[in-house]
């Protein structure tokens, strides 16, 4: 009986430890101390560097927004406090690293910069409770920590689907409150054209339109001759690079080339290899609109279907003029040392029926049309690098030839990052068998999904480091990504269906050392991190 009870108090103990302290990604050192510490709207928030105003202003904004109140800042004080405080080389942690305590006076977060006071915040915010309260009781701890990899990102694709301002700003947050620090934000596709350009206004009075999409899944059932469209300006654009710098997060554009590019084609017909020829698409697929248009003598039309398309870019020198017009604009908007041009899924057949291509390959005594791709992306990246950029592009990259500096996003498995590791150039790891989150989450997913099947445990059990590279070659890989495509996401609600919890656990497959992963305390973990979703007013997978 006396054990019987031993055993229960025990067991109480531990569950209510797991309860306090359920911190999401895991960091690298947690130490429970006893006591606790209340946050109330008389606790003060010292901040004593105008640097760590940023991650002030996220706390109390947080605070306001989940629990209805705000803390008051001031520079100094001593007890019932949290106190911001960014240092340089802390001994032991990197850059982003920070030290945290928390105990019955208050709370202390050093960072080794102010990102790092940044994430330390945020492990403050994995410790409030999951109830709305106006004292919020956390645990004791002191926490030692820092991230494994650079490079934390996750894409969203508002090119098959438009996202608004105010959404795009909640994923940016999503991604903060995760720790992650890299937004890829994949603003061209077949299906719109998403971003302003002003030497090219068609590019958005055209391009941002489509007619209609499918209906179901792809192939598709018809059209739903249903207006697509959006796109943001230059001023949204700035503003949302201004937001997610506050939060320590790079956002990385993309604009497709030479392949997904239908859209600015239906706006610019002579960027195509045959200007007069009318876009492919299904007669049973196409809107009435779109019928309408073509049947009165227009040839391009912004894509109806998903999928891969052969309408690409001709290289001539008008469309590279066009691109590095593009790029200039774009460039000035986004102050990321990373630039992203896709280079992906781009067929060859429209290259090998025009005789312009056949001829550029004669004459650049190029091998074949792969060696024109290699041709056309190595151009593109002489032109980012003498601007000061590092080009990123899908694995596809690879093909004819690697660009000399250019950056490869593994997706079609890991071989593409493995290789581009061995030839010494950095990669990213971002393979759909485990970080593609548009994938079905159950086997009989009710949700309609692109198909595949990534539950959270594959998402959990990725490492970003292929056993094939050795230990110097693992040093160019920079980290990871999840990936968001939206053929089958009109809205940010099954955005977030198809994010979370999955987000919660690439967040610590990218953070965390690989020795403190561990599976069976990341599933109590998510049911903490699941009333969080809740407080957010997120939708979630729920099963």
């Amino acid at each position: 009986m006396v054990k019987s009870l031993l055993f229960s108090l025990l067991f109480c103990s531990t569950l209510s430890f797991a309860q306090e302290v359920n911190i999401i990604p895991q960091p690298v050192e947690v130490v429970r101390k006893t006591g606790n510490f209340v946050i109330s709207s008389q606790t003060s928030l010292v901040v004593a560097n105008k640097e760590d105003n940023a991650a002030a202003a996220f706390l109390n904004t947080y605070l306001f927004n989940y629990y209805g109140f705000k803390l008051p800042v001031v520079n100094k004080a001593v007890k019932n406090s949290i106190k911001l405080i960014s240092q340089k080389n802390i001994e032991g942690l990197k850059g982003e690293g920070y030290s945290f305590k928390s105990g019955k006076n208050g709370v202390e977060i050093n960072g080794n910069s102010p990102m790092g006071t940044f994430y330390g915040m945020q492990t403050l915010i994995q410790l409030l409770p999951v109830e709305k309260s106006s004292s919020l009781a956390i645990a004791a701890v002191d926490v030692k920590d820092e991230p494994r990899f650079a490079y934390r990102g996750a894409m969203l694709d508002v090119g098959r689907h438009f996202f608004s301002v105010e959404f795009v700003k909640k994923y940016i947050d999503y991604l903060a409150l995760h720790k992650m620090n890299y937004f890829h934000w994949h603003l061209t596709e077949d299906q719109g054209w998403r971003i302003e350009i002003k030497k090219y206004p068609k590019l958005t009075e055209i391009g941002s339109k489509r007619n209609g999409s499918i209906i179901g899944k792809y192939p598709g059932k018809g059209s739903d001759n249903t207006p697509e469209g959006g796109f943001y300006t230059q001023e949204e654009v700035k503003d949302i690079v201004k937001y997610a710098s506050d939060r320590f997060i790079t956002v990385i554009p993309e604009i497709e080339m030479p392949g997904h590019s239908s859209a600015a084609i239906a706006a610019y017909p002579e960027l195509s290899c045959f200007p007069d020829e009318k876009t492919n698409l299904p007669e049973n697929m196409m809107s009435a609109k779109s019928k309408q248009e073509m049947a009165n003598g227009r040839n391009k039309i912004v894509q109806e279907t998903w999928g891969v398309h052969t309408d690409v870019f001709v290289p001539t020198e008008n469309m590279f003029k066009f691109l590095e017009d593009v790029l200039d604009e774009v460039m000035a908007l986004f102050p990321s040392k990373y630039i992203h041009v896709g280079g992906d899924e781009s067929p060859k057949d429209a290259w090998k029926r025009s005789a312009f291509c056949q001829q550029m390959i004669k004459d650049k005594d190029l091998k074949d049309e792969h060696g024109l791709q290699s041709y056309f992306i190595q151009r593109i990246e002489k032109y980012i690098n003498k601007k000061g950029r590092t080009l990123i592009g899908w694995d596809e990259i690879l093909e004819g030839g690697l660009a000399p500096n250019a950056i490869v996003m593994s997706w079609q498995g890991e071989a593409g990052g493995i290789a581009a590791a061995k030839e010494n150039h950095q990669v990213i790891m971002t393979p759909g068998s485990h970080v593609y989150l548009d994938h079905s989450q159950t086997k009989d997913e009710k949700e309609v999904t692109i198909g595949g099947f990534l539950p959270l445990d594959t998402v959990y059990s990725y490492e970003p480091i292929p056993k094939e590279l050795n230990a110097q070659q693992a040093k160019y890989v920079l980290g990871a990504q999840g990936n968001v495509w939206t053929e089958y996401m009109a809205n940010p609600a099954k955005v977030e269906y198809m994010i979370f919890p999955r987000l919660s656990a690439l967040s610590e497959v990218l953070w965390s050392p690989k020795e403190s992963k561990n599976w069976t305390e990341f599933q109590t973990k998510i049911e903490t991190m699941k009333k969080r979703y809740t407080i957010w007013g997120a939708n979630y997978f729920k099963e």
